[in-house]
């Protein structure tokens, strides 16, 4: 089975006026295409600071972290870039949709950046997350559940590898949640993708196939 995630012993600290403060400290996992992954944990136990070293959008400080078999530590700021918009796509609860962009061209954004803008594709993934009537408007006129739908039909549009979804759910009510997630799901199983979530919820961390602790920069 194909590992899109490694991680293997990952360190990071961020300074302060009393000295390094450690974030992760040794941290070790691997996610294999087709998997979900809860991680939970308190706020401030570094969870969005493992999710933005997964995605390359953090350095570490010791340690390896691999997608899809590349070896981050190295790569330059473009060399990941690069990789954000061909392997992993990302879901945030701000959804950083596009006010001058219609739905379709918000969704086919980040397809087209990792040259994949396939239509048929993206009318899928619209038609799946209920928004194949509100193709034409745009963002400011929806509601925030289907904002986040958007965003999520954004990040799946582009085939990726691994998805890494921070609290995507969170700023949704508990009936829209569970239908995003279940749709969210369902289409992460037909593409193969990876999934990592992070979430503060004991349901939605159920519904993952496995679950990760972390405390105070371990996992447990």
């Amino acid at each position: 089975m194909a590992m899109l995630l490694e991680f293997d012993k990952v360190e990071k600290s961020f300074p302060s006026n009393d000295g390094p403060v450690p974030v992760l400290r040794g941290v070790s996992f691997d996610l294999a295409a087709g998997q979900t992954l809860a991680l939970t944990g308190e706020s401030g136990s570094g969870k969005s600071t493992l999710l933005h070293v997964a995605a390359g959008l953090e350095a570490f400080d010791s340690g390896t972290v691999k997608v899809a078999g590349q070896n981050l530590g190295p790569m330059e700021d473009g060399a990941l870039a690069q990789l954000r918009r061909t392997d992993i796509a990302l879901v945030f609860q701000q959804f950083n949709l596009i006010p001058s962009l219609t739905v379709t061209a918000n969704i086919a954004f980040q397809a087209r950046l990792a040259g994949r803008g396939d239509a048929s594709h993206i009318a899928q993934v619209s038609a799946a997350l209920g928004l194949a009537d509100h193709l034409n408007a745009y963002p400011e006129t929806l509601s925030g559940g289907q904002q986040q739908r958007v965003a999520i039909a954004r990040a799946l549009a582009a085939k990726p590898k691994l998805l890494l979804a921070d609290e995507p759910t969170g700023n949704l009510d508990e009936g829209t949640a569970e239908e995003v997630l279940e749709q969210m799901l369902d289409l992460v199983t037909q593409t193969g993708a990876g999934l990592m979530l992070v979430t503060h919820s004991p349901a939605i961390a159920a519904r993952m196939q496995r679950r990760l602790h972390l405390k105070s920069g371990l996992l447990a």
